[in-house]
């Protein structure tokens, strides 16, 4: 899928792959989304299922966050406070941590209010506020909101299914 340009192209982009994503995740066994088989995202780790749908959820958050933060005219700290750009394999960790306990249907739950709340943000905001200008460095807000949702959402299925096909 080509990278989204305008407002109608980047929810596209994410309800289609949202869509098969869950389509994946919910075939996936409670007991099975625990097990720690997948690659992690910091070099030489691993990771479960159900840290993965953390990490989306971790991810979808921060967009959520940041947008709120701009809003209000308050400071953001990209990606997130403590944690630089270098430091994703880290932050996945604490996103990891931070959903630590929560089962694995109140997790898809949480992703999926994540993911309604996103596009509800894309609606309220216009094509030239969402592409017009940069928002983060040289990023448009439609270029950060794809990065961190339908650009993990396609990464996170082919892992799943990686995974699957392994077992």
């Amino acid at each position: 899928m080509a990278i989204p340009k305008n407002k109608e192209e980047l929810i596209e982009a994410i309800e289609t792959t949202y869509a098969k994503l869950q389509l994946d995740l919910h075939s996936i066994q409670v007991e099975e989304a625990a097990s720690i088989e997948l690659e992690g995202h910091a070099k030489g780790t691993q990771m479960s299922v159900a840290n993965l749908v953390a990490y989306l959820i971790g991810w979808g958050q921060l967009v959520l966050k940041w947008q709120r933060k701009i809003a209000a005219s308050e400071e953001v700290v990209f990606p997130e406070e403590g944690f630089k750009w270098t430091d994703l394999g880290l932050l996945a960790q604490k996103f990891y941590k931070d959903h630590q306990g929560i089962s694995y249907p109140d997790l898809l739950n949480q992703l999926n209010e994540t993911v309604q709340q996103i596009l509800e943000m894309i609606e309220e905001h216009s094509n030239e506020e969402l592409y017009g200008s940069q928002w983060y460095k040289h990023y448009s807000m439609g270029r950060m909101i794809q990065l961190n949702t339908s650009s993990p959402y396609k990464n996170a299925r082919t892992r799943v299914r990686k995974w699957k096909r392994s077992r």
